[in-house]
């Protein structure tokens, strides 16, 4: 005896398909008057759902939802649907197939370029050949992406930018505090900072989902800026780029080209109360082409390959815990070695201490 096994996609056509079928032969018994009447939706489902896994599973029995996504299927439920002309997401026109067409369901995918700003109208409408019907149907942006915020080292009360994607309707927490909303658009979000922020970090909730910065507020060592007592002598050549379209975080980050084995060094500082008050350190990095470094940390580790780390034309995230660099007393010295003999320029932004 054969084993048959379907393609996961293909499983989920079958059990679409069939589905459609036991709706269509339902449809087919119903009297003439009736499929000529005007429209109804009673209800909107989902036809699948992702699992944990990624893997997607159709949603029997239907489940009632009011809220959809761009680019996914749904099933419109209701009746009068036979003669269907016209199906509209927020007044932006969404194709569908006859075939899957009943008088009593519509299998149709959102257009992937409806609108889902707060400005929309927050409607599905069907036009047939009888009527309209409209249902109140949000369309989800993508989950929020959270880009950076500026400036890190602002104090509680004051007024900070937060940078990213799809900010549709946000609510910013700050630690457990809801911060007050100034003003807001798509990628955008202007706050008051609440009380208590200090040492904190930011949480972005929308309709979507949910996303947190890994800096905490009030721990910049260089962010836009230098922050005492930390600084990079002018001596070292580096240059500041005022970007924030290829910054890591904020505006600013530092540009500095070393040769085969060269160096970037801070000027030399005594700082307790950080060692005490955080966990340890943290950067990003990123190289023109690859690139290879060994962060120096109170002038120890010169030449030690076993600490270097790769870079790349990408913007990567370097964490240090005290317990790693020796467990120091304070902070004296942060400076960086080049390891790959090539000359190679650097860029570094949002330096930064670890809470966590």
């Amino acid at each position: 005896m054969k084993n048959i096994l379907l393609k996961p996609a293909n499983a989920l056509l079958l059990v679409l398909l069939t589905l459609f079928t036991v709706m269509a032969c339902r449809d087919n018994n119903d009297d003439v008057t009736y499929q000529a009447s005007k429209p109804e939706i009673t209800m909107v489902s989902s036809s699948v759902i992702e699992n944990e896994d990624g893997t997607k599973t159709t949603v029997d029995p239907l489940e009632e939802t009011h809220v959809g996504y761009a680019n996914n299927m749904y099933v419109i439920v209701g009746k009068g649907f036979a003669s269907l002309k016209h199906i509209y997401f927020n007044d932006h026109e969404s194709s569908f197939n006859p075939n899957l067409v009943t008088d009593t369901h519509i299998f149709v995918t959102v257009d992937k370029d409806t609108p889902y700003d707060a400005d929309a109208s927050k409607k599905l409408k069907i036009e047939t050949a009888f009527g309209t019907a409209e249902y109140d149907f949000t369309i989800a942006p993508p989950a929020p992406v959270f880009g950076s915020f500026d400036p890190v080292n602002a104090a509680d009360g004051d007024e900070v930018t937060i940078y990213g994607n799809y900010f549709v309707d946000p609510v910013v927490m700050v630690g457990d505090q809801q911060a007050e909303i100034e003003s807001y658009d798509l990628t955008r979000i202007k706050i008051k900072l609440p009380q208590g922020s200090q040492g904190k970090k930011m949480t972005i909730t929308t309709l979507s989902g949910t996303v947190t910065w890994n800096t905490a507020v009030g721990t910049a060592l260089f962010d836009d800026n230098f922050y005492a007592p930390f600084n990079i002598g002018d001596w070292n050549g580096y240059e500041l780029v005022d970007d924030p379209d290829t910054a890591y975080q904020g505006n600013i980050y530092i540009k500095q080209k070393m040769s085969g084995w060269g160096n970037m060094q801070s000027d030399w500082i005594w700082d307790e109360d950080n060692v005490k008050k955080y966990t340890g350190i943290k950067f990003a990095v990123r190289s023109d082409g690859a690139g290879k470094l060994v962060m120096i940390f109170n002038g120890n580790y010169w030449g030690d390959s076993s600490r270097a780390f790769k870079t790349t034309s990408t913007w990567q995230e370097v964490t240090y815990k005290w317990s790693e660099l020796g467990n120091p007393q304070a902070i004296q010295n942060i400076s960086f070695q080049e390891f790959s003999g090539q000359e190679t320029t650097y860029y570094f932004d949002n330096f930064t201490f670890t809470t966590d």
